[in-house]
């Protein structure tokens, strides 16, 4: 019983604070996730309580497997893990049953997991976590009273600083497609070796008032009037790892390949939603703005979500005199966690990237890409861009 009570304790520990240091690391993807959540129940009220939640959810998690792990006030945690437990094993189940939102969010970006997924994990961990509730007054203490509280203050010290210093900053660690390095017309094709997604189509025909399904292996005769056809999903197969990149112009056209082909050095300004866009720096944004353009060696632009009234409205309130194109607003969500924040693109291939309070000098471009000699010869090939990509 020792064996798997410290197994069961190994497993949950690990797993809580591996899933509460992912979500802290990127608070505005745990974020967007509650808000993904919420709209799809019709609570779209509760969205500005989205960020207090996550960093409470990513907070709760880690204290939870710290508390585990190290055996430190383990009684009272064991209480709180089994009640975390119960209500999002029978949440995940809801959630798999009707499937409002497709990916769970539970290990943020790092592990993408179905719903149905999900509740087997939990499912799994309720295993353990029951092993330790039966147990829980067993547990060995190792440390005085003041020393477990220290213990769980400095836990919680770090993983709220954690969260408050990402929340300000691009993620320590990038889980998502558009990473620094990133080819993206690569991305955007499916892999030779993925799974197809494979149909099974059902024919309904018709004879002296008989309706009968047939397959594309059994077919009727010529006697049989066709009357409908059905394909129904067996099994999806796999997608490109970026499949909803666009950018159109005000006017509906499709410019995706032009940006992605460009030898061109280019700065994309993304803003999903010009009206909570944070203009605090958006001086030095206009200045990268005019500096690119002023070297011929770069260009400048913005993609965003917004209509074009709001468009206008944000050029008069702060001057911008970059061009403006549209993209999904999801998909600009998840190419930078920053509102506004500034993507370097070449050829295709994502360069850098920079959140809003971060915005780079003349002087570190200069000197970092556009006169880095590495970079002064009109690069096309994929292979020989991400290579300079990652010195």
């Amino acid at each position: 019983m020792k064996i798997l009570n410290n197994i069961s304790q190994f497993i949950v520990g690990i797993v809580f604070i591996f899933s509460g240091f992912v979500k802290a690391i990127d608070p505005l993807g745990s974020t967007y996730k509650f808000i993904d959540y919420f709209e799809a129940f019709g609570m779209d009220f509760f969205n500005s309580i989205a960020f207090p939640l996550a960093i409470i959810l990513s907070t709760l998690e880690f204290i939870i497997g710290f508390s585990i792990l190290f055996s430190v006030k383990k009684k009272y945690t064991t209480w709180l893990l089994m009640l975390f437990m119960v209500f999002f094993t029978i949440l995940t189940l809801i959630l798999a049953i009707y499937n409002p939102v497709t990916d769970c969010g539970c290990f943020g970006d790092a592990i993408i997991m179905t719903n149905w997924q999900t509740f087997g994990k939990n499912i799994f961990l309720m295993i353990f976590t029951i092993i330790l509730f039966i147990n829980r007054n067993k547990f060995e203490v190792k440390w005085n009273n003041v020393k477990q509280w220290s213990y769980l203050f400095v836990a919680f010290l770090l993983i709220f600083t954690i969260s408050v210093y990402y929340y300000n900053n691009l993620p320590l660690i990038d889980f998502r497609p558009y990473k620094v390095g990133t080819y993206i017309p690569e991305k955007m094709i499916v892999p030779e070796n993925a799974r197809k997604t494979e149909y099974k189509t059902i024919l309904k025909y018709q004879k002296n008032d008989i309706l009968k399904e047939f397959t594309l292996e059994n077919l009727p005769d010529s006697t049989w009037e066709w009357v409908s056809t059905e394909n129904i999903l067996i099994s999806k197969g796999d997608d490109p790892k970026i499949h909803d990149f666009t950018i159109s112009t005000l006017f509906g056209n499709d410019i995706t390949e032009i940006v992605l082909n460009d030898d061109k050095f280019t700065f994309l300004m993304i803003a999903y939603d010009l009206n909570k866009s944070n203009i605090k720096n958006i001086d030095k944004i206009n200045e990268l703005s005019s500096f690119a353009v002023e070297s011929g060696k770069s260009n400048f632009i913005c993609l965003t979500s917004s209509l074009k009234s709001e468009i206008n409205d944000f050029k008069e309130k702060t001057n911008a005199s970059y061009s403006f194109f549209n993209t999904d607003e999801i998909t600009l969500k998840t190419i930078i966690r920053s509102n506004p924040g500034i993507v370097l693109l070449k050829n295709g291939t994502i360069l850098a990237k920079w959140h809003h309070r971060d915005i780079p000098s003349k002087e570190d471009i200069l000197n970092d890409f556009i006169e880095n000699p590495l970079y002064q010869k009109a690069v096309t090939d994929k292979e020989e861009i991400l290579a300079l990509s990652e010195n």
